[in-house]
């Protein structure tokens, strides 16, 4: 791995930015018709080993709202609850230079390569987390996918400007 640094003075704080790697797994089933992707995972998705794991992410909230189901709380709920709905989980990116968890920071960006879930899978829908994800998978995966993707709001604690319920009637658009 490389584990360079590039140091940036901003007002006179150093920021460490560092090439990141993407460690969680793509979480699919052959079975599935639905993947959403993400941009990249958060620091504490990254610490917790799974998806979305920050306790401020709405992310499985609204996905339960959307389901009328109990909020997954465990690693194994989680994945249960993607299994049962089939739903494929994983982020554009692969690695990247970014600053803490900050998606506006991103660059210097490698893909995942997103055919390798859809060539495995009963894949219908593509839904991209976010405006960085959108940008992200538009200018680097569409090329090879050839597949369009639907645009979701971030679920980010970042993103407060949009309320629960609202998120919940934009996100009904998975089960369609």
């Amino acid at each position: 791995m490389d584990n360079s640094r590039t140091s940036i003075i901003i007002n006179g704080d150093e920021k460490l930015n560092k090439k990141v790697y993407h460690e969680l797994e793509p979480i699919y089933h052959k079975e599935d018709t639905i993947l959403i992707l993400g941009s990249f995972p958060s620091i504490k998705s990254r610490n917790e080993g799974f998806y979305y794991s920050h306790p401020k992410n709405r992310f499985w909230k609204i996905l339960a709202q959307v389901y009328n189901e109990p909020i997954p709380k465990t690693i194994p709920e989680k994945q249960s609850f993607l299994n049962k709905h089939h739903i494929a989980l994983w982020d554009v990116v692969a690695s990247c230079i970014i600053n803490n968890s900050m998606d506006a920071s991103i660059k210097n960006v490698k893909s995942n390569d997103i055919n390798m879930i859809l060539k495995k899978t009963k894949i219908t829908k593509i839904f991209t987390l976010g405006q960085t994800a959108t940008t992200l998978y538009k200018k680097y995966c569409y090329p090879k996918t050839k597949r369009e993707s639907i645009y979701l709001p971030s679920t980010s604690p970042a993103n407060c400007k949009i309320k629960d319920e609202e998120l919940q009637e934009i996100f009904a658009i998975i089960k369609e």
